[in-house]
């Protein structure tokens, strides 16, 4: 199961990127001086991986792990490891050192101007998620009833 936002959201994912990519190219294409140049570039370069992963941003739930794509960072979770999908929402979970990690879902983060319909259906994809976490015994036992 994929959770991700249609293609217009995964579009605002990654103007977060695009937006400073543009003006870092307006920027470099109007200093002269070496070091704002390269500042730009530097500007660029980073834009660009966020424009990128912006729009890659999702969460993955297959039968062994949860893999949680973020702007920066892709972290896979085994399913045995996780100890709650949090309100934020992120995921609580623990490393076989026992060292307690919390890695937060940006894709299913809800905003206060967001639309309805949005909301609506990160909520959903929060409760599947949530639904997907829980012991396949609880579930099965849910479904006969």
């Amino acid at each position: 199961m994929e959770l991700a936002p249609s293609r217009w959201g995964r579009t605002a994912n990654s103007c977060l990127g695009a937006l400073p990519a543009a003006g870092s190219i307006f920027y470099a294409a109007q200093t002269t001086a070496v070091i704002p140049r390269l500042s730009a570039c530097l500007v660029l370069s980073v834009s660009v991986i966020i424009a990128v992963r912006g729009y890659r941003l999702s969460v993955t739930c297959e039968n062994a792990e949860l893999t949680v794509r973020g702007y920066l960072r892709t972290r896979t979770i085994p399913r045995s490891s996780i100890s709650e999908i949090t309100d934020l929402p992120a995921v609580r979970w623990t490393d076989p050192k026992g060292n307690r990690h919390w890695s937060p879902m940006w894709v299913l983060q809800r905003g206060s101007g967001e639309i309805a319909g949005i909301t609506a259906s990160k909520e959903r994809q929060i409760a599947a998620l949530r639904n997907w976490l829980q012991p396949r015994k609880r579930r099965s036992a849910r479904r006969s009833r």
